[in-house]
């Protein structure tokens, strides 16, 4: 069996699909398994890391709202998808799995003229446009919310890493905390605006940390390896303040926090929930407004706070994040509203998807 992986670009596409990759191979480690990719995408180095074969084609960007410039699409297309029919055929796949973006709808359009099944997988609340075009043609659809809009969705939610999915945060927390220079006993905010940072939540914490640390409260801060780290001066006696450039095990950052500041991407939102940790999410303000969609259900739910972009100021933070850092009883609360929100086995059922794909198609 070959499996084809259409999810490029960015990590909000590929963790997801390696992700699968990983779930794959636990079931079956003869499987083949090949990731289509462009040479400006983040799989170049995430996908040859993770051991799998990564399979080029030329990069054409998709408008991500319907446009006069979407009517050019096809023509741009055509050789990209050329190059996607040809992969397919090398590796005689049995299946083209998409994760969304400008990788995904070549693979989706491979795939129909082949006659391959495809599976598409919708992470965002708000399908993009290659899913939406892509679900068209798919006789499987997995989406990460249970009210999504896309025609014969499944809610299985987003595949993680193992060490995410697995995560006991308690079990971890002394580990975590040590690694980290932390106290082992200190109410402690995780802040991070993703694997680049934001300047708006970085700017917001640095100016909140002092009040934080006079409510006994403990700050880990990744700000983003392009950003500069802020100037620390520890006063003895006082709550760790640690900035750090970017971390590398986002599991163990979970198990040190109680709470988390952070933007509401798809893969933040599904990681936070599946391992019990609440956040005050800061959902991007440009784009098309799917990070808030994101975010709601969980907030809805009781596993979380929501605060526009333009918002979020010190006084926000002191008002809002504090008070929950103070109160043990609403951390376990929201802690318990997270989890039992989270899907932890998106990969398993993602794999049984693919299964059922192909079994379907050889009949």
């Amino acid at each position: 069996m070959h499996v084809v992986l259409a999810g490029g670009g960015t990590a909000g596409h590929i963790e997801p699909a390696l992700a699968l990759a990983d779930a794959l191979r636990r079931q079956d480690p003869t499987v083949g398994i090949t990731a289509l990719g462009t040479e400006k995408g983040l799989e170049t180095r995430l996908v040859p890391e993770r051991g799998y074969e990564l399979g080029l084609i030329p990069a054409v960007p998709l408008p991500r709202k319907p446009t006069p410039e979407l009517i050019t699409v096809p023509g741009r297309l055509r050789g990209t998808i050329k190059a996607a029919e040809q992969i397919l055929e090398r590796t005689k796949a049995d299946c083209v799995v998409g994760f969304g973006g400008y990788v995904a709808l070549p693979g989706y359009l491979a795939a129909k003229r082949l006659g391959v099944p495809i599976i598409v997988h919708e992470a965002n609340a708000r399908p993009g446009l290659a899913n939406k075009i892509g679900s068209r043609y798919a006789k499987f659809v997995a989406v990460s919310t249970p009210d999504s809009k896309l025609r014969g969705a499944r809610y299985v939610g987003i595949p993680l890493r193992r060490t995410i999915a697995t995560l006991d945060r308690a079990a971890v927390r002394p580990e975590a905390r040590a690694a980290f220079g932390l106290d082992p006993n200190l109410p402690t905010l995780l802040v991070s605006g993703g694997s680049q940072g934001a300047r708006r939540l970085n700017e917001v914490i640095q100016a909140t940390v002092p009040a934080l640390q006079r409510a006994g409260i403990q700050v880990l801060h990744a700000v983003g390896p392009k950003n500069e780290l802020p100037h620390v001066d520890n006063m003895p006696g006082m709550p760790p303040y640690v900035p750090v450039p970017y971390v590398d095990r986002m599991d163990l950052a979970y198990a040190a926090a109680d709470m988390m500041l952070c933007r509401a991407g798809a893969m933040t939102v599904a990681e936070l929930s599946a391992v019990g940790l609440p956040a005050a999410f800061v959902p991007l303000p440009i784009g098309n407004g799917e990070q808030r969609l994101n975010a709601q259900p969980l907030v809805n739910a009781g596993g979380g706070l929501l605060v526009d972009d333009a918002q979020l100021t010190p006084d926000w933070v002191q008002g809002n994040v504090l008070p929950v850092l103070a109160d043990p009883h609403r951390l376990y609360e929201m802690s318990r509203s997270a989890s039992e929100f989270g899907r932890r086995d998106a990969d398993e059922l993602l794999v049984g998807m693919v299964y059922e794909a192909i079994e379907q198609h050889r009949k």
